[in-house]
């Protein structure tokens, strides 16, 4: 699609519908609160909507929902008591956006891909912008529905479009043959004039089948009361609706190929692409490489030129350009890995930093600490980093060496070109250049071998 200017100069607020329990998600948590790339999926339109500074937004849950109330903040919410359909819930924001002057765009917190180059031709149509499909000549549209043109229109409601624009929105069950046979449908999203938006959904009734209020029946008022409606199409993938867990991992995969693409159209090499999962946050650099099996959480930045060897799993990190991690790494929130340091296989790196240079390549924890630059963490280091009440923090000097299978007992400093003998404990500050040992000396016992294995050679004969 083609870049379209939107209607910039119309302030544009939204209302986020949010009550649905989702009851096929067999889930306590609201549906709109489960996550697809780390985020919950009404935190991704609420991101779109940023992005296109679409505000006030007001966001309708239903009573109860306190973790949704907290996960949209600081966006106002306001409760839906009764679950009475969607044009009942969108009358819950009338006090909400009192006063509020331009247009309204009405929203769907499951329906997570609808994209801002969709939301500006919806506000550019409302400006008359020429060559939107059923905006008649010359007539600016109270009403902007956003449509699209499904493989199987099956149970979507229909859009039936005349000479003057949108007319109705029949529902599937309520549609007669020759309306089943439209293929253009409705995805629920509209965009409306705020000054008419309210009465006419105060005008919309519940003689229906289900004795429900639809938000659909607006654009049949808006033409009785001699007013226009338009259509907007999207794409059928950005408006998947997700009401199941199937379909939550439809979404996922939808989201992962997207995002995997992006990344390497931004420079970065995917070993194998299918097996690499991001977070909607997740910020990759250029000239980075990415082994298979990699997985990132929320809140990762991946610098230039970057080595990421494979099966590792990466969250609330940072790390420099020229680092190099894993294979198997775990990277936990707070690590910040400096630029050219090393994280090898089995080491797991938690609120810690490492400076330009570092190195812990095998089997260590490192966690509340500094490495200084160019030290060196030897194989089995441990930070004992928690005393059962409280975390405490380990330094470790610039050019420090520490031996195998030390432990250092926070809170501890070993400054500046220290080394720790292999085995250590480490209780208290190691002065710089200095060495900590505190295992016992090694004695030879000649012989000892030879004569345990006759021993036992003798005993396991006897016994036989």
């Amino acid at each position: 699609m083609t870049s379209t200017s939107s209607n910039s100069a119309v302030p544009t607020a939204a209302i986020v519908l949010a009550a649905g329990t989702g009851s096929r998600m067999k889930s306590d948590l609201p549906k709109v609160m489960h996550a697809i790339a780390g985020r919950p999926m009404i935190n991704h339109v609420l991101a779109t909507l940023a992005g296109e500074k679409i505000a006030p937004v007001v966001v309708v849950v239903a009573a109860e929902m306190d973790g949704l109330t907290q996960a949209v903040a600081p966006h106002q919410t306001v409760v839906q008591k009764d679950r009475l359909g969607t044009g009942h819930a969108a009358l819950q924001a009338k006090d909400a956006l009192a006063g509020f002057s331009g247009d309204v765009l009405i929203v769907f917190g499951d329906t997570p891909f609808v994209g801002a180059e969709t939301l500006r031709r919806m506000r550019a149509a409302r400006g008359n912008a020429s060559g939107v499909r059923g905006n008649a000549a010359g007539v600016k549209p109270t009403v902007v529905v956003l449509g699209f043109t499904p493989r199987d229109p099956g149970a979507y409601g229909r859009l039936i479009v005349g000479a003057k624009g949108l007319e109705r929105i029949v529902e599937a069950k309520d549609a007669t043959a020759d309306e089943l046979g439209v293929r253009l449908c409705n995805s629920g999203i509209m965009l409306c004039e705020a000054k008419v938006l309210w009465s006419l959904l105060a005008g919309v009734g519940n003689a229906n089948a289900k004795g429900e209020y639809y938000l659909t029946d607006i654009v049949g008022l808006a033409r009785k009361a001699g007013q226009t409606c338009a259509v907007v199409e999207g794409d059928e993938a950005e408006l998947l609706g997700i009401n199941s867990r199937a379909e939550l991992a439809e979404a996922e995969a939808i989201f992962q190929r997207q995002y995997r693409q992006r990344v390497m159209a931004g420079g970065a090499t995917l070993r194998a692409p299918e097996t690499v999962y991001f977070s909607a946050d997740t910020q990759v650099g250029r000239d980075v490489e990415i082994g298979p099996f990699t997985v990132f959480g929320p809140g990762v930045v991946v610098d230039d030129n970057v080595i990421i060897k494979g099966f590792c799993h990466i969250e609330g990190a940072h790390l420099a350009a020229g680092a190099v991690v894993g294979p198997y790494a775990r990277l936990r929130p707070g690590a910040d890995i400096g630029r050219a340091a090393h994280v090898g296989n089995f080491v797991e790196i938690k609120n810690a930093t490492l400076e330009e240079g570092a190195k812990v390549n095998h089997l260590s924890y490192v966690g509340d600490a500094r490495i200084g630059a160019k030290a060196n963490i030897g194989a089995g280091t441990i930070t004992a980093n928690y005393d059962g009440f409280n975390k405490t923090h380990t330094d470790i000097g610039v050019g420090a060496s520490i031996g195998s299978n030390t432990v250092l007992v926070a809170p501890v400093k070993v400054g500046d070109g220290a080394m720790t003998g292999a085995g250590a404990v480490v209780r208290k500050d190691v002065p710089a250049d200095a060495l900590a040992v505190n295992t016992a000396r090694q004695e030879n016992l000649e012989g000892f071998a030879a004569n345990y294995r006759k021993q036992k050679s003798a005993s396991k004969d006897k016994n036989k």
